[in-house]
């Protein structure tokens, strides 16, 4: 049997029977310059259409505090630059390559700025809502019968940049209150902007969270404190997400083995990247969850930074057969694609992906 995308997705996120795993993957900005570059493809070319891939997605909204505020350069160098941003963060970033911002300072730092600062500007105003970008998106997948994601940050991802992650770590043993009020700030904001989308230009086909829990070996708080303070917060986006019938994907870079039993009982149904190089093993977790949890990622992609399809063969042939069985499993690396890997070594890649995960 042939399905179209959306029928495949679907029945991988309630791991049901298809005739493939899907494929979805994620490129580093420079990627796409880079492989035009090297004559790999053509400036105009969109990757999604490109290879073909099972869902596309669209980030839709603006989640910085002050919508007013213009950026400023406040440093500069050769190399890097130190914007302070609308959330009133310093954030040190590199001008030449994509990597993620060092974290210089940040105006919010404790309950009481958070609650006289940033607290008050988090309204959902519209103006925080791209709705052109989510209808072209949402078109262009109906039009190709491509499954159809909203995706957004959940609260994590949504504290972190007002006030550092040394802040909101040190918060969640010191000042628990001030991260749970933090948390379901967001919840709310998230909610009511996806209230206002939904109803102007429809529903998409699933959410998709992104939410980095972890770090290399271990997540950045215990299970107990996600538990307590991250966990009432996810349920209510995510419950609000389910009231609409809508599957939940939530991304995670980093180890977030130790939450896996509270993010199921968040209600999410895939969990992706699965990243090996901190300590994920996709094996490992799809033997204790795939029964209840679907996972999309997992292929090392320091395996296709070598670019030699052997080893490429490899990591296929050693996970995909295993982790198709419960049609619970997607083709993804386990990050993102950087403009080392050659074009010749990510087609293999999916390609062969698909012919292995062909049921």
């Amino acid at each position: 049997m042939s399905m179209t995308s959306i029928e495949r997705m679907q029945a991988f996120l309630h791991r049901q029977k298809m005739d493939r795993i899907p494929v979805y993957e994620h490129f580093w900005n420079d990627t796409h310059k880079g492989w035009v570059e090297k004559g790999y493809v053509k400036p105009e070319d969109d990757f999604v259409e490109l290879f073909d891939f099972d869902m596309d997605e669209c980030w839709a909204f603006n989640y910085t505090a002050d919508l007013d505020f213009e950026p400023k350069v406040i440093e500069e160098n050769e190399d890097t630059m130190v914007m302070l941003d609308g959330n009133g963060a310093k954030l040190r970033r590199h001008k030449f390559h994509d990597t993620t911002p060092e974290h210089v300072g940040f105006t919010v730092t404790d309950r009481e700025s958070w609650e006289s600062i940033t607290k008050p500007l988090l309204t959902p105003d519209p103006r925080r809502i791209n709705f052109d970008a989510y209808r072209a998106v949402k078109q262009r997948c109906a039009k190709a019968n491509r499954f159809f994601c909203w995706s957004g940050i959940n609260v994590f991802e949504c504290m972190h940049p007002v006030c550092g992650h040394e802040n909101m770590l040190v918060g969640m043993a010191l000042d628990p209150a001030w991260i749970e009020d933090m948390a379901n700030t967001y919840a709310e904001l998230n909610i009511h902007l996806m209230e206002t989308l939904f109803a102007r230009e429809g529903k998409p086909d699933g959410i998709w969270f992104y939410e980095d829990m972890g770090f290399k070996e271990r997540p950045f708080m215990s299970p107990a404190m996600y538990e307590e303070l991250i966990l009432p917060a996810h349920k209510k986006t995510i419950d609000y997400a389910k009231s609409l019938g809508l599957p939940v994907i939530m991304h995670s870079c980093g180890c977030v083995e130790k939450l896996i039993p509270g993010i199921l009982e968040a209600g999410v149904d895939c969990l992706q990247v699965i990243e090996v190089k901190a300590g994920m093993d996709l094996l490992k977790l799809y033997k204790l969850y795939g029964d209840r949890l679907s996972f999309m990622g997992g292929m090392d992609v320091r395996k296709l930074y070598t670019n030699d399809i052997a080893q490429v063969e490899e990591e296929l042939v050693s996970k995909i057969p295993t982790v198709m069985q419960g049609f619970g499993y997607a083709l993804h690396s386990d990050h993102s694609i950087p403009v080392t890997v050659d074009r010749p070594t990510f087609d293999y890649f999916i390609q062969r992906g698909r012919e292995l995960g062909t049921y």
